[in-house]
């Protein structure tokens, strides 16, 4: 079978995605040096180098168990690697973290979500999304209880921001209903509107058409493609779908049982016979 059959199994919508990319990326933001990771005697990142860079949308692919939700985790200081580093360009220079913390990696500029959605089911859409203005609230927690002036005018601001955001994701009709009454393809939507109320400089995406049909899939890539676009934001996305990864990804990096087997531009990739063996299997 040949590498463009293999990965046509899953393109679901890749006619629907523009065609011929030309994105003005950058120089390296993020950079994994040699990372292993293992819970016990299980090793699910062994060795793992790849550099993501400025204004790119970058792909972490594998058949299930390869690794790739924990290698966000540890891009993201959830997961602490017994060896290698991540290296994060801030400013105009580097700075290497062997133990990051997620508050840490927020504060500056990484965002994530979740393969399974984690949102306040009760609040509604706009609250959940005010959540991810916190790192940016200044006002003390006096100030906000007595409604203070600089805590109304934060709220203000923030709030117009939120609003911003929600225009540009087209939920203002649910921007006050409760999320666990939404549908799920809208909740992914929020999750995604709560992230870059952070004002990320890389956003982190796990799975982020799980779960979806044609239509949402769609609606999906269409604002991945616009936040990349429009805010320049770096994104480095987890996805099983093959025709949305290998048309709206500048590169993609395949990992198999924790090992990186491939990493390259999404033609690259459709050819490389590790990575076709992976997916389709090896007969011995």
């Amino acid at each position: 079978m040949t590498a463009d059959a293999a990965f046509a199994v899953q393109a679901q919508v890749a006619a629907a995605q523009p065609q011929g990319l030309a994105r003005a990326v950058g120089e390296p933001i993020l950079v994994v040096e040699n990372v292993s990771l293992a819970f016990g005697g299980v090793k699910a990142l062994q060795d793992v180098s790849f550099d993501v860079r400025e204004r790119e949308i970058r792909a972490i692919i594998g058949p299930n168990g390869a690794g790739k939700s924990s290698m966000l985790n540890v891009l993201n200081g959830v997961y602490h690697p017994q060896a290698g580093t991540i290296r994060l360009r801030v400013g105009e220079g580097w700075r290497e973290f062997h133990d990051m913390d997620p508050h840490e990696a927020a504060r500056l500029g990484i965002a994530r979500t979740f393969q399974n959605i984690a949102l306040f089911k009760g609040m509604t859409v706009l609250d959940n999304i005010m959540t991810g203005r916190n790192l940016k609230m200044r006002a003390s927690f006096v100030e906000q209880a007595l409604w203070l002036p600089r805590a109304r005018r934060e709220e203000y601001e923030h709030r117009r921001a939120v609003e911003e955001i929600i225009d540009f994701l087209e939920i203002q009709h649910i921007r006050k209903t409760p999320v666990g009454r939404l549908p799920y393809g809208l909740q992914k939507r929020v999750e995604l509107a709560r992230a870059l109320a952070a004002e990320p400089r890389i956003l982190l995406l796990d799975e982020p058409m799980a779960g979806m049909n044609l239509e949402e899939k769609q609606d999906m890539c269409r604002f991945i493609l616009d936040v990349n676009e429009q805010f320049g934001t770096t994104i480095v996305l987890i996805e099983h779908d093959m025709g949305v990864v290998m048309d709206i990804s500048d590169r993609v990096v395949v990992l198999d049982y924790g090992r990186k087997i491939g990493d390259g531009t999404p033609e690259e990739i459709r050819r490389n016979q590790a990575v076709i063996d992976a997916y389709l299997g090896v007969s011995h």
